[in-house]
Formats: structure tokens, sequence, C-alpha cells
């Protein structure tokens, strides 16, 4: 498959990510392997911000530059400094566009101030609860690029502790992880890595993004992970007849029948 994928859309190995597209519409899987579906939502963008900062802070430290209200009100005028609305006038924005222009002329993520504050105070309370001591020690960031069963998959997990793999997700509710570990197919990277790594023992570390940030530890059941693996093979058997079908894939639609 590495050679078929190579030549159908320049790149030799797949992802969790790339899997889950997989389980739909296959155009949009292609246009994600191509590299064309590069806009992040909001949530996936805290996400990255908090993991960095959770697992790789000196990276986080010079990765991004903190952009806030407070920062940028230091920059204006004294009448924007003064009004009751200042973000509502002409001089604010010019110096927020003229902060974001700079910092990514460095090279820098620009992030907000709340972000960047709640993001760390969601890892305090990690710390707090005794979840960053425990089952969130480990390697972190452990990269592989493995096959699995013949297909070759690459991808970063959050942490490898002795005997368990942990990944942590930010979440709306704690409660309701359980249909998104269906709906955002969780269950298929905790396949892929418990398969790749040869451990069984696999959870997450749930918190919630509103406060107190509640956390939550959430064992993935042996249920789970076979769900995870039909649908993985499920995905590569749509990959596949994806890569042996000759269509054109120059049209920017889907087409299909029903």
């Amino acid at each position: 498959m590495r050679d078929k994928l190579t030549e159908r859309v320049g790149k030799g190995h797949l992802s969790y990510s790339s899997i889950k597209y997989a389980l739909g519409d296959m155009k949009l899987w292609e246009m994600y392997m191509r590299g064309q579906l590069k806009k992040e939502s909001d949530a996936l963008k805290f996400g990255t911000l908090y993991d960095m900062l959770l697992f790789e802070r000196d990276k986080a430290m010079d990765t991004y530059a903190i952009i806030g209200h407070d920062q940028i009100l230091a920059q204006c005028n004294e009448k924007t400094m003064s009004s009751k609305s200042p973000h509502l006038t002409s001089d604010y924005k010019a110096v927020k566009s003229e902060m974001y222009e700079d910092a990514q002329k460095g090279g820098l993520t620009v992030c907000s101030g709340d972000d960047w504050s709640m993001a760390n105070d969601m890892i305090d309370r990690l710390v707090a609860c005794g979840l960053l001591g425990t089952y969130l020690k480990g390697k972190y960031q452990v990269e592989f690029n493995e096959d699995i069963n013949g297909i070759p998959v690459r991808g970063f997990l959050d942490c490898l502790g002795k005997d368990f793999i942990t990944d942590s997700k930010s979440a709306r509710s704690v409660s309701k992880f359980r249909y998104d570990v269906n709906s955002w197919n969780y269950d298929i990277q905790a396949y892929i890595y418990t398969k790749v790594f040869g451990i069984k023992n696999y959870y997450w570390v749930v918190q919630e993004k509103t406060f107190p940030y509640y956390p939550a530890l959430v064992k993935c059941s042996e249920e789970t992970l076979f769900k995870g693996e039909m649908k993985f093979h499920e995905a590569v058997e749509n990959i596949t007849k994806w890569l042996e079908d000759d269509r054109p894939t120059d049209k920017d639609y889907a087409e299909f029948i029903v």
C-alpha cells in the first residue's frame, strides 16, 4: 500500500486522522492526504496548545506569542485606553493587527491571553488531583512509524508509561465523553496505539474546559478496542478500493449513487 499511497497522494503512510476521514467521503480523505484541508477549528487549536503546554512546555514557550486584550491595550494611545469600548476603536484594531503580523513574521503562533491562562489553569488542576504525576507520567510525544498488518501508520502518542498508554483530551463534558469516543473515533486511535506498542492498558485523561476544569481517568475497555479495530479495517478497505479505482481526482465535488 505504501507505494500506491505515494503515487496517488504523495504520502506513503496513514495516520489516525487520515483513517478517520476514510470512514466517510473518500474525496475528503484524498483532499486531507494532499494537505488541502488545513483549516483548524478553535477547539483543535486549543487542544494543540493544551497538549504542548502539558507535554512540551519549553517548546510551547518558543512557539506561541501571547497576545491578549491587556497586551494590545498597553500599546494603544491614551484616548483608546480611556475609551469605554477600546476594542472597537481603529487604533486598537491597528495595534492588534500589527502585533499579530509581527508575531507571524517571527514564526510564532498567536495565542489569546484567555486561552493561555485557561490551559495553564487546567494543567494546575491535573497537578493538584495527582493525575499528572501518575497516569501522565512517562515518555511524552512518542513518535512511531510502523506497519499494522501491512498498513503503514505514523503518529505520536501523548504519554507512554511503563505498562500503559495515556492520551489527554479536553472536552466540554466528562460525563458525555463515552459518546465522544465513538463520534470522534477515539477508539481507532486507541487500537492503533495499543497495536503498535503491544500494550493493552489504554487510558484517557479527560478534562472539562470550563471551571473548575473537572478531570477524569477513563480506561479503554476491550470492547471499545475491538470497535476501534473494526473501524480501522473498514477504513483500510475503503482506502484500498479507492486506490485501485482509476477515477479522476481533479473534480472538486463528490459523486455517488443512491
